[in-house]
């Protein structure tokens, strides 16, 4: 294999590229066709089994492979756990909220939607698009204005899954959640102090469930649009459980009811 030694590409990244890092967020993108891909950029001195698989990866891929220092990864990431290993792609567009509504309509099973109420920690975007992908969720639904973008932290964060759930930006979200209802989608919100329990919602309907930044939870127009709030009752000295991990509870009884 040829490498570039030098690292010594003069090209400026616009607005139009973006870096990724991280073993789990590159291998997910190496191995998606779609994904494009300017190149990739390894370490020098890391070279281990996970390197290697990523290596044969973007060979197989026909993506262009570089070796750097650690001084040029810092200059490209900044100060990041990238874990000596990088690429660069475009960034693709983003999908029309158009697309979303059209999504619902055509599903023949029960729709299963997870609703983001402007989460705007990008590690926890990362973990709930991680969570949604494992409780099997058709798509991801977020605010165009104050939540996280897609960066390659939240990239990070979901170990590969960013690309696996399609994620959708609405302009405003009690327009978009009454549009869902509109097409027999039962909304749902997991708030604090809600009377019932989520082990007592029937989450086998089509249904949006919707959670909160961790630290103000649901706005209360959000609130007003659902159809029911359910709650995940708190037994020790902590108040709620990070947004991720409440989201994470509540999809996989859907995944339970849905597969009982």
């Amino acid at each position: 294999m040829e490498w570039n030694q030098g690292c010594g590409s003069k090209r400026s990244v616009t607005a139009t590229t973006q870096w990724l890092f991280g073993y789990h967020a590159v291998a997910a993108i190496l191995r998606d066709a779609n994904n494009d891909i300017l190149r990739m950029l390894v370490r020098d001195g890391r070279e281990d089994r996970r390197h290697r698989e990523l290596i044969s990866l973007a060979t197989a891929a026909g993506v262009a492979i570089e070796r750097c220092g650690a001084r040029r990864f810092e200059q490209l990431l900044g100060d990041v756990a990238h874990q000596g290993i990088a690429i660069e792609q475009r960034i693709p567009p983003e999908p029309d909220e158009s697309e979303l509504y059209e999504l619902v309509e055509a599903m023949t099973a029960p729709v299963l939607l997870l609703v983001l109420d402007e989460v705007t920690d990008p590690r926890n975007f990362g973990a709930l698009l991680r969570v949604a992908d494992g409780a099997g969720v058709h798509a991801v639904v977020t605010t165009r204005r104050n939540s996280a973008p897609m960066s390659a932290l939240v990239h990070k964060s979901a170990a590969g899954a960013a690309g696996s759930v399609p994620v959708y930006r609405v302009t405003n979200l009690a327009r978009a959640l009454a549009r869902l209802k509109q097409a027999g989608v039962w909304v749902v919100g997991l708030a604090d102090q809600a009377s019932p329990r989520w082990l007592d919602a029937d989450l086998k309907v089509p249904c949006a469930l919707v959670v909160g930044a961790e630290d103000v939870g649901l706005r209360r127009l959000t609130r007003e649009s659902c159809d029911a709030l359910i709650s995940i009752p708190m037994q020790g000295a902590a108040s709620s459980l990070n947004v991720s991990v409440a989201a994470g509870i509540a999809l996989y009884e859907a995944w339970r009811q849905r597969h009982a």
